[in-house]
């Protein structure tokens, strides 16, 4: 069923065949995570998504020249927004706040492509890191900089990061702090490709494009999946293959998909 777009206050939603796209709008503070509504924009594009059937892909990325900076500095100097208070009353803001971008995009059915178009830093390096797919642009950075200023990654940042490129060098560059451009982000398997600025969302557009063009419920399904055997046993993980598939093999689009692939052969 298609869902009314949910109403945001600092970005802005696009859907364009089956491709939503969320761009993250405060470039007045660098797509700052802190001290935005930006948690509260994602989250409900997260819930809109899953329960928008139109949705086949959802693509994040940043308005004006950052993709996201992550936490708000001049908040974390001046111990005042989001890192006010003592131990218990900023643990809680932590799990009341940014905590919960990486509950809900791990819970989006839907695939997530980041398109990075510049500065991804500390927790913007993150959310980054939450997608499944990950282009940038040639201006684009990353760094998982939260031990240069003497805290840790409170969203969840050491869990994402080994995931994707392994403990040590995931380990590396967190401790070092240091930034690094697209081309060594490729070369760690951070991100797929890298772009020119201008090329960048034309380039998440082909990709996007294409997996949205995909039978919409397999697609779903298959995320799932991918999802679930990074932490399923085999045997488990084959029922569970199993039941999905004989979900497939009774939707109406599996059958649109093979006389499609017939008629093709045929030609």
């Amino acid at each position: 069923m298609s869902q009314h777009q949910p109403p945001l206050t600092d970005a802005r939603l696009t859907l364009e065949g089956r491709v939503a796209t969320l761009t993250l709008d405060r470039h007045d503070v660098r797509n700052a995570l802190t001290g935005t509504a930006l948690v509260d924009d994602i989250i409900a594009v997260s819930q809109w998504a899953n329960a928008c059937d139109d949705v086949s892909v959802l693509v994040i990325t940043g308005a004006g020249s950052a993709f996201s900076a992550g936490g708000n500095v001049k908040d974390m100097a001046s111990r005042g927004g989001d890192f006010a208070g003592d131990v218990a009353e900023v643990s809680a803001r932590y799990r009341r706040g940014i905590q919960r971008i990486p509950l809900a995009l791990a819970e989006v059915e839907v695939p997530i492509i980041a398109a990075v178009n510049g500065p991804a830093i500390g927790a913007g390096f993150d959310l980054a890191n939450m997608a499944d797919i990950r282009i940038a642009s040639s201006r684009a950075k990353f760094g998982e900089t939260f031990l240069n200023l003497g805290i840790i990654p409170g969203d969840g940042g050491a869990w994402f990061m080994q995931r994707l490129i392994g403990y040590q060098r995931a380990f590396e560059l967190t401790l070092s702090g240091r930034v690094i451009d697209a081309e060594e982000a490729k070369e760690y398997g951070i991100v797929l490709e890298v772009t020119e600025p201008e090329a960048l969302m034309d380039k998440v557009d082909e990709i996007a494009s294409h997996i949205a063009a995909q039978p919409p419920k397999a697609t779903r399904l298959t995320k799932r999946l991918m999802k679930m055997a990074q932490r399923t046993e085999l045997k488990d993980f084959l029922d569970l293959c199993a039941v999905f598939q004989g979900m497939c093999h009774n939707e109406p689009e599996h059958l649109e998909a093979v006389n499609a692939m017939l008629e093709k052969m045929a030609k």
